[in-house]
C-alpha cells in the first residue's frame, strides 16, 4: 500500500515531475495526478498501483509502512505519529528573530 502522501514525497525526493513519473511507470499523467490528489491510501487497479510502486523501486524508492523500520537506513521521509508538538520554552535571555551575537555586545 502506498498514500497520496508518500507518493508526493517520494517524487519530490526523485527530483521527478508527475510527467517523468506517469512515463517511468507507464502510466497516464491523469493517473498519476488522481493518485496524489486521492486522501490517504492510494486507490486504483492492482495492476496500476503495481506499475507505479515498480517504478518508484526502480528509481531508488523504499517504501515504509507506519511504524516498520528502513531495512537499508538510506535517507527518506517519515511522518511522526500524529501528536501535538512539544513546545520548548525559551530562556529568559533569548529573543525571537534576534541574530546578534552574544559575544559583540
Amino acid at each position: 500500500m502506498i498514500t497520496a502522501a508518500q507518493l508526493r514525497a517520494a517524487r519530490a525526493l526523485l527530483g521527478l515531475e508527475q510527467r517523468k513519473l506517469a512515463e517511468l511507470s507507464s502510466l497516464s499523467v491523469p493517473t498519476i495526478q488522481r493518485m496524489e490528489a486521492s486522501g490517504g491510501v492510494v486507490r486504483g487497479n492492482v495492476d496500476s498501483l503495481m506499475k507505479l510502486v515498480s517504478a518508484l523501486d526502480a528509481a531508488g524508492i523504499e517504501l515504509i509502512a507506519e511504524g516498520a523500520v528502513s531495512q537499508t537506513g538510506g535517507r527518506g521521509v517519515r511522518l511522526k505519529s500524529l501528536q501535538p508538538p512539544a513546545h520548548k520554552s525559551l530562556s529568559n535571555d533569548t529573543e525571537l528573530g534576534s541574530t546578534a551575537d552574544p559575544e559583540e555586545e
